[in-house]
């Protein structure tokens, strides 16, 4: 139930961000992923559901930049 909870959260916040800071918070996470990828192939990553708690996120920003561009158009 929290997860949900949050998962709502967060999407309330991307939705009343502006399209500069959607983009800058999903080249964050990009980054983010791309170190995640490399931890995981050297053996060093220890918290394994991050990997896939972040594709959900960048998922998440994608699905709003497109909400935005639609209404805009």
């Amino acid at each position: 139930m929290t997860k949900l909870f949050e998962i709502r959260k967060d999407l309330e916040t991307y939705r009343k961000s502006t399209v500069e800071q959607l983009r800058n918070e999903l080249s964050g996470l990009r980054k983010e992923q791309f170190n995640l990828r490399f931890q995981r192939a050297t053996g060093q990553l220890e918290k394994t559901s991050r990997v896939g708690d972040i594709r959900r996120s960048i998922a998440r920003i994608e699905a709003v930049l497109s909400e935005k561009s639609k209404q805009s158009a």
